[in-house]
């Protein structure tokens, strides 16, 4: 955990907050909650499992996809345990460096996300511009170092954010409006001048999901281009359905986001539990969802999948019928 200066701080600890209004029925809501959490684990683990174990998906597009479920495993775990918490014991409190440390990996997790989904872009418009030169473009050595490049950039922005937070001091409130530690939501409650916090917070959302989303439209711009300049319908279509599974991945963690910047800057002044909606949304959306648009999308995932279970269940039909 990131240590905290306890004299620069008057709160200790920070209280997360569930969603306001419904404390009554939040025994019934972990379950849906459970619900996703086990599917988030399921389908991301066997994506990623599928794709280890099968040579012939150690092709860039299924590589970024298990770079994909590995960021979307680390972002779920650091959010859902925290809603269990509140949901099924009502235990609210965290320390201060829990606190940071869990802000620290959700938006680390959160900028591995969007760059990955960048990365998935890119891997799109190789393959439908140039077909014939993917795969001499896209070696495992570029794809590693695409990689590399992602997680140093990711830690590098990332890492500043708890340090500047700890010369902070936390005197007006502790309680925060989401079920998890947020660094826009941690700098409201100081009382101290966070000038340098909020213009550092603001240059890592624009420098890397701010940035991530304009290259992606861009790389789809060009993917149009690419394929309206196509002679054969089936040919467009074709490379068009390539991209689907990817558009829904995109559209899946950007557009929560986007609503929830909007309605905070120039929305009308809504219900507070609008606003933990969209966050929740953001969050634990994708997770749930990504695995399952890629395996009903994806007929070599899908394939793999039937593989793997025809296997086991041979397996052990012969230890049965052994024993």
């Amino acid at each position: 955990m990131f240590p905290v200066n306890s004299t620069n701080s008057v709160f200790s600890t920070f209280l997360v907050t569930g969603i306001p209004g419904l404390e009554d029925l939040y025994i019934w809501i972990f379950i849906p909650f459970c619900a996703m959490f086990l599917i988030t684990i399921v389908g991301n683990m066997t994506i990623i499992i599928v794709i280890w174990q099968e040579q012939t998906l150690h092709v860039p597009m299924y590589l970024f996809l298990a770079m994909l479920a590995v960021s979307d495993l680390g972002l779920s775990l650091f959010t859902f345990l925290t809603m269990f918490r509140i949901f099924l014991l009502a235990a609210r409190e965290m320390t201060t460096s829990a606190c940071f440390t869990q802000m620290f990996f959700i938006h680390t997790f959160q900028d591995l996300e969007s760059a990955i989904i960048l990365a998935m872009a890119f891997d799109r418009y190789v393959a439908i511009s140039c077909p014939l030169h993917y795969h001499s473009i896209l070696t495992n050595t570029v794809i590693a170092r695409i990689g590399l490049a992602i997680v140093v950039r990711t830690f590098t922005v990332q890492l500043p954010l708890p340090i500047l937070l700890r010369r902070l001091n936390f005197c007006y409130s502790n309680v925060l409006s989401h079920s998890y530690c947020l660094h826009p939501d941690i700098i409201k409650l100081s009382c101290s001048n966070t000038r340098v916090n909020s213009i550092f917070g603001l240059f890592v959302v624009l420098s890397t999901m701010g940035l991530d989303f304009l290259l992606i439209l861009l790389s789809y711009v060009m993917i149009l281009k690419t394929v309206l300049s196509m002679a054969s319908h089936s040919g467009r279509l074709k490379a068009l359905n390539t991209c689907i599974s990817h558009l829904c991945a995109v559209v899946l963690f950007f557009t929560p986001m986007i609503c929830l910047s909007m309605l905070h800057r120039f929305g009308p002044r809504l219900p507070s539990y609008v606003y933990v909606t969209l966050a929740n949304m953001h969050f634990l959306i994708p997770p749930v969802m990504n695995p399952i648009v890629y395996v009903i999308k994806t007929k070599q995932i899908r394939d793999k999948i039937k593989k793997l279970c025809t296997i086991k269940t041979k397996e052990k039909a012969h230890a049965i019928s052994i024993s």
